[in-house]
């Protein structure tokens, strides 16, 4: 999971240094604890929609929140990132938890390399940043990685909340028919879910606001 970054107006750099360098310095600062909870949209889609446990890859891991519950709930899963400080974070929660055989860090910078095999599940949470990435082209890639049967979930910022660096601009974010319609799926691919839904979400500070977030959850058939 990433903090909130909002590809429509971020300034930006072009080059993958730049982008290993920017999140290697974010989780060598952030605090240990920030990123360890699951997203709670991830664990209903997956609750909804991907019962039985597998193989699960989590894209831009963060500090492992997304993939140290996914482990716990019986899934074996790839925990990728470009921070080699988060990655570290992740593997001695996965300790502690006794967790480690089912987690598994690895170091991509997913401009530049992606995790090879298939996998049951891709999920890709908030895999939006400041800094400038082929994100489509990623997540082009990640369906590709999914299994026969498997998913893909991508859950995204669709608004800005007011704890954000962002707050107070106006930025046109795209909606998830767009997102999904970027993708270019093709045949062989059923829709589960495709739609932007409000919650109520709980800020740095504890603060409350109401936010929106496009989910797509697609099932590959074929």
């Amino acid at each position: 999971m990433q903090p909130h970054f909002d590809t429509a107006t971020d300034t930006a750099t072009d080059t993958a240094a730049d982008s290993a360098t920017f999140w290697e310095d974010f989780y060598s600062r952030a605090d240990p604890r920030w990123g360890t909870r699951v997203n709670v949209a991830l664990e209903g889609l997956v609750t909804a929609f991907a019962r039985t446990p597998g193989t699960a890859l989590d894209l831009g891991c963060g500090h492992g929140g997304d993939a140290l519950w996914l482990a716990g709930a019986g899934w074996d899963v790839t925990a990728a990132d470009v921070a080699q400080a988060a990655l570290d974070r992740v593997a001695e929660s996965a300790w502690a938890a006794s967790l480690a055989g089912r987690v598994h860090p690895v170091r991509h910078d997913l401009a530049e390399s992606f995790p090879e095999g298939e996998f049951d599940l891709v999920s890709a949470s908030y895999f939006q940043t400041p800094i400038e990435i082929p994100r489509t082209e990623v997540l082009r890639r990640a369906a590709h990685a999914v299994a026969p049967n498997g998913l893909l979930i991508v859950v995204e910022h669709a608004s800005v909340p007011p704890w954000s660096w962002q707050a107070g601009q106006d930025i046109r974010f795209p909606t998830p028919e767009e997102v999904l319609a970027s993708l270019e799926l093709g045949a062989g691919w059923r829709v589960e879910r495709c739609d932007a839904p409000e919650r109520e979400a709980t800020g740095p500070e504890g603060q409350s606001a109401m936010v929106v977030e496009n989910v797509i959850v697609v099932r590959r058939i074929a």
